[in-house]
């Protein structure tokens, strides 16, 4: 990279995925692209040229071209579109004033209808926004309806006139709704279609397939024959005719037609030659089984990234390095390219796996619980396609339910909550992350380290309203119940045992997992024949009071009686309520040996529809599965409420103070006083001033300047919130008791280097609080709440969540402690303003978003009571913008 010019944004660079599934390179234009725009430009039609320049310029001169790949990155920027080493399109602005710019894009002829226009867009706008720019605006010929398309279709509200024959357009860069939205839907499609491309290949080739049969090549090739793939299949190793009855070529190059998906199980160091070759043939995806990239040592991590960077270079994506394969089972694909022949039935639960191990065991565990699968994909080291790219083709996939991922690491969790709230509006997300991978990713993941605590993690999922497990085991108990039975309307159960034990066992654990008792527990006798059981399960089911069924039948002495089987089976499938059983020795899916059961109609026979039982061998099981479903239901049919947007904010304001102080501080450094309250008084925070003092004088003059009565209060660390070593004397009314408060704090305190005084006026009584947001390297802006003191901090009762925050999520940040009850009126007490309280946090939140540089914000105290709140600390850090892995504009990370 040492040709790269002065000032040249490298962290501009991005690679994205178009409209067709395949990606491209977005990076700022540089000097050394003259040769390349020239040749872009010479392959334009007539049409294009003169619609971009309203002249009709075949050629560029050098002026031409050195005004075009020449700028300063500021106030005139270009970015470039680029597959292989080939131009397909550009997009520039001009500064034309403080706060405007003009902005101009040319798409390759070749590459017209990929949204390429679109994407230019979404980053020079971002780009634009972070160098102080408001507004666009572009001259377009009326005929061009293409590219008018591109600035009406982004989602700004766009202003228009026509003078001299051209369109002038004007629009505000300013995220709205609108466009977020029509950003998050354009990512959504192309991702989806990409993923798609990978699990739907008309044609397959295994390259490094093996004569040897216990060689990895010759498994996954034989495990696709077997499993009946629908589409072309190819072979490609140089030293043989025919594999498996598989004709067989020397290299990719060399088959006749186009290749969807290769399949590359080599030594890790050819690997890297082989997707070069599959770049030359036009290969769409890659799933690279072979291991001995970063999870070994530093030599495979470059050799990763230079797989990477190749495939990404010529619109590729991958799954992998060492990933244990990934399966369809939809009768129209049929494909299995893993590692296993022994794979579940098809079904209707969609299965990520990071870890090849456990993907064995995944797959294995599905199979025994009778729980069959739609998709299965395992990532490997995820170096490419993840968990993210997954549930984009989810949210449409008709044939998949509910999915289930199994998480070592977590590359882009902000992105992760995102998707994952958009599909679990339809359809349950399970996910299992073992607490060992909190904070250290398995050899071969590139993760950023965290800064918050783990449970921020879990707070995350709780917003995106997915079901976190703690094991696999637990998560298909989860997914059994889910893809099979209807969603609980509520969380009133009934109980129906033959065991008065066991029934209420399972009564005190549904109260536990927070469940209502509504019908039962009814016990029937031991020895009760099936009638008298379907009797009474039916009889549950047929209560209206009753949202879910649990039951739980143990013979008293040898095998489950059939009858009782069929008599569970029969109420179940007349009803639209939710059923968990435990039934002696049964576990998984009962599906009654129906053979057309997985229909995807869900119907047996005319319009009746057709639930499977899910099983469990121990009633907490059922119940714990039960629960999450209740509220994941709960979660689903809740308000989620609208973005937070507040009036009074001047971001232009805090830009200017920001580019001012890291001026000054490159580096970055704590804001003073002064300039935390400029800050935070941009978005409508009123921080109430506070005055240094170093002597008991200066003590009694600030407190005549700020109004009696005041407080005197230590700002070291060492006492803030110590209920053990007090620093702060309140309710002073006069100098006189100023004096002798600072005299006495100083005498304690001077010993610990603890005498750092400030003065301030004395707020009325209330709920100390403390809300504070951290620009994590990972979660990027992460907001928290609490009640101010030593007892939270040792309880670690702090909620948690991750910006943007709608309404309801400000709500249930300040619900989300379990010392919220301070705040309603606990013991008597006044309840608090909950409105002024959640507006600040919804403030913080925005500001959070809205700039990098704040690497963290915390308010403390603010005091909440029952007229307001009253913001008494503020302290800021801020350092030098990073890049987010979750940016304003669409890209992979």
């Amino acid at each position: 990279m040492t040709d790269l010019p002065p000032g040249y944004p490298v962290l501009a660079e991005a690679d994205v995925v178009l409209r067709d599934g395949s990606v491209c390179r977005l990076r700022p234009i540089k000097p050394s692209d003259a040769d390349g725009v020239r040749r872009f430009h010479a392959g334009q039609s007539d049409e294009s040229i003169y619609l971009r320049f309203f002249a009709p310029m075949r050629t560029l001169s050098d002026r031409d071209i050195k005004r075009f790949t020449e700028v300063d990155y500021h106030d005139r920027m270009a970015l470039v579109a680029t597959i292989g080493d080939d131009i397909i399109g550009i997009g520039r602005y001009d500064r034309v004033s403080e706060h405007s710019a003009e902005v101009a894009f040319n798409i390759s002829d070749h590459y017209h209808g990929k949204g390429i226009g679109s994407v230019l867009l979404e980053h020079l706008a971002a780009i634009a926004k972070s160098h102080d720019l408001a507004e666009f605006e572009a001259e377009v010929l009326p005929h061009n309806r293409k590219m008018l398309s591109v600035f009406s279709d982004a989602g700004y509200q766009v202003s228009r006139r026509m003078e001299d024959g051209v369109v002038t357009l004007h629009f505000a860069i300013e995220p709205t709704a609108e466009s977020q939205s029509v950003r998050f839907a354009r990512e959504h499609r192309a991702e989806s279609q990409s993923v798609r491309a990978l699990l739907h290949p008309s044609s397959v080739a295994v390259v490094g397939a093996s004569r040897r049969e216990r060689a990895i090549g010759h498994q996954v090739l034989k495990h696709i024959v077997e499993g009946g793939f629908t589409g072309r299949v190819h072979a490609v190793n140089p030293g043989a005719d025919e594999i498996l009855g598989v004709p067989a070529v020397a290299s990719i190059g060399e088959i006749d037609g186009s290749v969807e998906l290769a399949i590359i199980a080599v030594p890790a160091d050819r690997v890297t030659e082989v997707v070069r070759e599959c770049a030359a043939a036009g290969v769409r995806t890659l799933l690279i089984i072979s291991s001995g990239f970063a999870e070994m040592d530093e030599e495979g991590a470059r050799r990763q990234q230079e797989v990477l960077r190749l495939a990404r270079d010529h619109g590729m994506r991958v799954l992998g390095p060492n990933s244990f394969g990934l399966i369809n089972t939809d009768p129209a694909v049929s494909l299995n390219a893993t590692l296993t022949a022994g794979i579940p039935k098809p079904g209707f639960f969609g299965l990520f796996s990071q870890s090849g191990a456990l993907a064995i065991a995944n797959l294995d565990s599905a199979a025994r619980r009778n729980l069959g699968i739609s998709v299965f994909a395992s990532a490997g080291n995820r170096v490419d396609v993840s968990g993210n790219d997954l549930m984009q083709y989810w949210v449409e996939d008709e044939r998949t339910r509910a999915v289930g991922l199994y998480l070592e690491s977590m590359g882009n969790p902000r992105k992760f909550s995102r998707v994952a709230r958009h599909l679990a509006s339809t359809k349950p997300v399970i996910v299992v992350k073992p607490a060992s991978a909190s904070y250290g990713a398995p050899p071969g993941h590139k993760v950023r380290k965290p800064k918050v605590k783990p449970h921020a993690f879990t707070a995350m999922l709780e917003q995106a309203g997915v079901i976190h497990c703690e094991n696999v085991h637990q998560m298909f108990d989860v997914a059994q119940l889910l893809v099979h039975q209807p969603l609980p309307a509520g969380r009133r159960v009934a109980i129906v045992g033959n065991s008065s034990q066991l029934a209420a066992l399972c009564a005190d654990n549904a109260n536990e997992r927070g469940l209502e008792v509504v019908h039962g527990p009814v016990a029937v006798r031991t020895e009760a024949s099936a009638i008298e059981f379907q009797t009474a399960v039916d009889a549950a089911f047929a209560d209206d009071e009753v949202d879910s069924v649990i039951v739980c039948f143990i013979p008293p002495v040898g095998a489950l009686d059939q009858e009782v089987v069929e008599a569970l089976r029969h109420a179940a499938s007349r009803s639209d309520k939710p059923c968990v059983a435990t039934l002696l020795g049964m576990r998984g899916v009962d599906d009654a040996g129906d053979p057309t059961f997985l229909h995807e109609t869900g119907e047996v026979g005319g319009d009746t529809p057709r639930q499977a039982v899910p099983l469990y061998p121990m009633p907490e099981e059922a119940i714990r599965a039960l629960a999450a479903a209740t509220d994941y239901g709960q979660w689903r049919d809740k308000d989620k409420g609208e973005t937070v947007l507040r009036e009074g904010i001047d971001r232009w304001a805090v830009r200017a103070l920001l580019d001012r102080i890291l001026e000054e501080d490159p580096e970055g450094r704590a804001l003073t006083s002064d300039e935390a309250r400029e800050l935070l008084d941009a978005y409508g925070i009123d921080v109430w001033p506070r005055h240094e003092a170093a002597t008991a004088d200066e003590a009694v003059a600030a407190a005549d300047a700020v109004g009696y009565p005041v407080v005197v209060k230590s700002l070291s660390p060492l006492v803030r919130g110590q209920a053990m070593l007090e620093g702060i004397r309140v309710d002073l009314h006069d100098a006189q008791s100023v004096r002798a408060a600072f005299e006495a704090l100083d005498r304690r305190l001077a010993p610990m280097d603890a005498n750092y005084f400030v003065v301030q006026r004395m707020a009325g009584p209330g709920v100390s609080t403390v809300l504070s947001t951290i620009e994590d390297p990972l979660f990027g802006p992460v907001v928290s709440f609490s009640i101010a003191g030593a007892p939270t901090k040792l309880l670690d009762d702090i909620a948690y969540r991750i910006p943007p925050l709608t309404d309801v999520d400000v709500r249930e940040l300040v619900d989300g402690i379990k010392l919220s009850p301070l705040l309603t009126g606990h013991d008597g007490a006044a309840p608090v303003d909950r409105a002024a309280l959640e507006d600040v946090l919804g403030r913080l939140s925005i500001m959070s978003d809205d700039f990098l540089e704040l690497s963290s914000v915390e308010l403390n105290p603010v005091i909440a009571h029952t007229s307001g709140v009253t913001v008494l600390g503020a302290d800021v850090m801020i350092t030098p913008a990073t890049r987010r892995i979750d940016t304003a504009a669409r890209s992979l990370t």
